[in-house]
């Protein structure tokens, strides 16, 4: 027997499922308790089996424990206030029988007077990325760490000569804090330019960027004075292309 037009879902709510079902990334719907209603195959797809059927699951059962109870408490607030809520970001157990990092993209389900009725979340995997931005900070401190150790000045510009990066000799040598050298230009702070012990051609910009350079120059200070100094340079590489994006400057005060 055929079912009535009255049970048959319509065409436009059919499509839309259709859609939600192809969707590359995985797509959940929860009810105001918590309760996940709907999963696209996707999110199917990434639930480990061993966690039992993913839908009438708690949204929560599979977040860090460190991350449930406030996950749950920021949930309810949303269905309390109405108000629509931001990008999230969580670790949830999925069917590599690990915890990843996901971003949450939520919006909420409003019955027919305009009320929450629950929420819609997309999740993008982003653990590889969070690794990477990770070591990358880690690196930097690093290198941040060894530029304060050093005990001779240390100055970093760009391609046309600004200031990017000072390490504390460098503030104590000028007498500028790092805030009042960064975005001045290498010919601000050497403006007689740097010139080869014994004379020869000044090492102008061009010559910093073209080779590893080494030669005296005045350094103006915060309050005008000239200080001789032995600059030695060298060319910035970018590790990908090997194009210059910069200079490296150690000043020894003479």
């Amino acid at each position: 027997m055929n079912q009535s037009a009255a049970t048959l879902p319509a065409a436009p709510e059919c499509a839309l499922a259709r859609e939600i079902d192809e969707l590359p990334l995985p797509y959940i719907e929860i009810d105001a308790q918590g309760l996940i209603t709907r999963a696209n195959r996707v999110a199917l797809a990434l639930h480990h089996p061993e966690q039992g059927e993913l839908i009438g699951k708690c949204a929560w059962d599979t977040m860090a424990v460190d991350e449930k109870d406030f996950s749950s408490a920021a949930f309810l607030a949303h269905m309390e206030s109405g108000e629509e809520p931001h990008v999230a970001t969580r670790s949830l157990f999925d069917r590599s029988g690990s915890f990843r990092t996901y971003q949450l993209h939520r919006s909420l389900i409003r019955d027919a007077a305009g009320r929450p009725a629950g929420m819609r979340i997309v999740g993008v995997d982003i653990t590889e990325t969070t690794k990477a931005l990770e070591e990358a900070r880690r690196a930097r401190q690093w290198l941040e760490s060894a530029m304060i150790s050093l005990a001779e000045a240390v100055i970093l510009t760009d391609s046309l000569g600004v200031v990017r990066s000072v390490n504390p000799a460098a503030e104590e040598l000028s007498g500028w804090c790092a805030c009042g050298l960064i975005g001045k230009t290498i010919d601000e702070l050497l403006p007689t330019q740097a010139f080869p012990p014994g004379g020869g051609a000044f090492l102008d910009l061009h010559a910093l960027l073209d080779r590893p350079c080494k030669g005296n120059a005045f350094l103006v200070t915060r309050d005008r004075k000239e200080i001789r100094v032995e600059i030695s340079t060298s060319p910035i590489l970018h590790q990908g292309s090997g194009s210059i994006i910069g200079i490296t400057a150690l000043l020894r005060k003479i």
